[in-house]
C-alpha cells in the first residue's frame, strides 16, 4: 500500500466532527489527493511500502519481532473461552471462610439507588468484652477482602497479618477487631457480581452508584446486629482512611478514636485521573465494552484488568524505591531489546497485572474506585447529599414502584465545548481562587472543609502520611490534621514518615510494621 493511500485512509478514520472543530488536525489539501489542489501540480510519486514477505531472503529485510506478551493474552482468552460450557469463566472471588451478615431491610444510597437487601462479609479477631466497648472497626483499601488476618477457619495469611494479633498494633488481647468487605466489593459482600433478588440476575452495571458513606452505613448495620453502640476506634488505610473519617462524620457519638493512614478528606484531581485511566482501559476491553459490563456468563475482561492493575501499581509504589530495586536493568541483557516487557520494571508490572487480573471483579473495581473519586467531606457536598437523601426517602416505602427508579438512571452527556488549556500558572491560580502566595496543595484549609469536619472536633485522631506516597500525597494528611486543629480538635496526632523511613510509597501501610504499626500502637494505647 502506498504512503499516500495510507495517509488517505488515516484521514478518513478521523471522526468528521473532530476534523471540523480542531484546525490542527485538519489535513492540508495536498494530503487529501495525489494532485495538489492549490497549485494544480502533481505531487511527486511516493515509494511504495512493501509488505513483509516471509520468504524474503534473509538479511535483506529486518525480521519480524515476536510478541510473547500478546501471545500470553491470546492464550488466556482461549483458555477462558473454553470454559464457557461449564459455569462460565468468571472466577470465584471467595477468600475462604468468613462470617456473613444479611440485612433484609433495604438501604437507600446517597445517589438515589436502593438495594432491597444486602450482605456484608466480615471476620473478627479477639474477644468482645461484656459492655462491648473494645471493638475496633478496620476499614480496607480498594480491593481488599475482610481477611485481614488468618483465622482458625481460614489459615491463609491476611493482608494485614502482622498488624493484628496478641501484642500487635491492633492487640487482640485488648481489642475485638472487625474487618469487612465493603459494599460494592466481590469478596462476600453485595456488589455488581451479586444476584439482584428482584430480577434473579446479576446486578452487573445495573448496580447503583456508591459512596464511602454508603459503605459505612452498611457497616453500621453490622454493628447494630452485633450490639456495638460505640467503637473503641475506627482504623483505616488508603480508601479505609477515608472511611475511618466518614464513620465520625455520619455519627460522632459512635466512635471513640479515629486512625486515618495514607487517606484524605477529599479526593484530588491526580488520584481521580489515575483511577479514571484504569476504568477507561478496563471499559475498553472488548469483553467489557461489547457486554456493557454484563460479562458474567461470558469472557471476563482480563486484559483490561491486567492493564488497570499495572497503572494502579505505578501509583502504589515510589520512584526512589524502584530506582534502588530495579534501576535500568533489563531482564536479559544478552538478548536484543523487545517491545514486550524487557526492563525489570516492565516484567514486574506485567507480573503484577497478570497475577491480579482474575482475582477481583472488574465491575467492583469500577464502582468502588468511582466511590473514591466522589469522596469529599466538605460541608457543601454533605448538605447536598442530605437534601438528595430526603428527596429519595420515599423509595424505601412500600408505595415506591420499581419503574420510578429508572428515572434516576445515568443521563450524563459530555459538554459540547471541550476543556481549554490555560496558558500560564497565573491564569490557573486565578481561576482556582487561591490567595496570592498560598500554595495550591498547602496553607490554610478551605472553609468548606473546616465546616465539614466539625463533627470530629472532640474525637482523638491519628493522621499518618508518607512522604514518598504519590497517590495520597503527604499534603493531604497535613490538610486533615490542620483542618481538625482549626475545627478545635485538641487531640490530633499527625505523623509523616519521610523518605529516610520509607521508600515504599502508598503501599507503606502494608509493609512498615515498625513505622505505621508502631504509631498506631502508641496512639491506641
Amino acid at each position: 500500500m502506498s504512503v499516500v493511500k495510507t495517509v488517505g485512509l488515516f484521514a478518513r478514520s478521523i471522526p468528521r466532527a473532530f476534523r471540523k472543530t480542531n484546525p490542527r488536525t485538519r489535513l492540508a489539501p495536498c494530503q487529501q489527493s495525489t494532485r495538489c489542489i492549490h497549485s494544480g501540480t502533481k505531487r511527486p510519486a511516493q515509494p511504495a511500502v512493501a509488505e513483509q514477505d516471509e520468504q524474503t531472503t534473509s538479511g535483506l529485510v529486518n525480521p519480524q519481532l515476536s510478541f510473547p506478551c500478546l501471545d500470553n493474552v491470546e492464550n488466556k482468552t482461549r483458555e477462558l473461552t473454553g470454559k464457557r460450557s461449564l459455569a462460565g469463566p468468571e472466577p470465584s472471588y471467595t477468600t475462604g471462610e468468613h462470617e456473613t451478615f444479611h440485612s433484609a431491610e433495604p438501604i437507600l444510597l446517597d445517589w438515589g439507588g436502593v438495594l432491597p437487601s444486602f450482605d456484608i462479609a466480615w471476620e473478627a479477631w479477639g474477644t468482645l468484652n461484656a459492655d462491648k466497648s473494645n471493638a475496633i472497626l478496620l476499614h480496607t483499601g480498594l480491593s481488599a477482602s475482610s481477611h485481614a488476618r488468618s483465622t482458625g477457619r481460614n489459615k491463609k495469611p491476611g493482608w494485614w497479618e502482622k498488624f493484628i494479633g496478641p501484642g500487635a498494633p491492633l492487640d487482640t488481647n485488648k481489642y475485638f477487631v472487625i474487618c469487612t468487605n465493603v459494599l460494592g466489593g466481590c469478596y462476600g459482600s453485595t456488589g455488581p457480581s451479586s444476584v439482584d433478588p428482584l430480577s434473579g440476575k446479576r446486578y452487573a452495571t445495573s448496580f447503583p452508584i456508591l459512596t464511602m458513606s454508603d459503605m459505612v452505613r452498611a457497616q453500621y448495620r453490622l454493628l447494630d446486629h452485633l450490639g456495638i453502640q460505640k467503637l473503641y476506634a475506627s482504623v483505616g488505610c488508603s480508601m479505609g482512611g477515608m472511611q475511618s473519617l466518614a464513620v465520625g462524620i455520619l455519627d460522632s457519638e459512635r466512635v471513640g478514636r479515629i486512625v486515618s493512614v495514607s487517606g484524605c478528606a477529599r479526593s484530588h484531581p491526580y488520584s481521580i485521573a489515575m483511577r479514571h485511566t484504569q476504568r477507561q482501559v478496563l471499559m475498553n476491553d472488548s469483553a467489557w465494552a461489547q457486554t456493557r459490563g454484563n460479562y458474567y456468563n461470558t469472557l471476563p475482561p482480563h486484559q483490561g484488568m491486567k492493564l488497570a492493575r499495572e497503572i494502579a501499581t505505578i501509583t502504589y509504589r515510589s520512584g526512589p524505591e524502584w530506582e534502588k530495586r530495579f534501576g535500568r536493568s533489563r531482564a536479559d541483557p544478552s538478548k536484543p531489546p523487545a517491545l514486550c516487557p524487557d526492563f525489570l520494571i516492565e516484567t514486574y508490572l506485567d507480573h503484577a497485572g497478570e497475577k491480579w487480573c482474575l482475582e477481583y471483579d472488574a465491575n467492583s473495581l469500577l464502582y468502588v474506585s468511582k466511590a473514591m473519586d466522589l469522596f469529599d467531606l466538605g460541608r457543601e457536598l454533605q448538605e447536598a447529599t442530605a437534601q438528595r437523601r430526603r428527596e429519595n426517602a420515599d423509595k424505601l416505602s412500600d408505595r415506591f414502584q420499581q419503574e420510578e427508579s429508572l428515572v434516576a438512571m445515568c443521563n450524563l452527556t459530555l459538554p459540547e465545548k471541550p476543556y481549554e488549556e490555560q496558558e500560564s500558572s497565573a491564569e490557573i491560580m486565578a481561576s482556582a481562587s487561591i490567595p496570592e502566595g498560598q500554595p495550591m496543595s498547602s496553607g490554610a484549609p478551605p472553609e468548606d472543609l473546616v465546616r465539614g469536619l466539625s463533627p470530629l472536633r472532640d474525637i482523638p485522631t491519628l493522621v499518618l502520611g508518607v512522604a514518598s506516597d504519590i497517590l495520597f500525597p503527604a499534603w493531604q494528611q497535613r490538610e486533615i490534621a490542620e483542618t481538625l486543629r482549626k475545627v478545635g480538635n485538641r487531640s490530633v496526632t499527625h505523623v509523616e514518615l519521610g523518605e529516610d523511613r520509607s521508600l515504599f510509597g502508598h503501599d507503606t501501610f502494608l509493609l512498615d510494621l515498625e513505622g505505621v504499626g508502631g504509631e498506631i500502637r502508641r496512639f491506641l494505647g
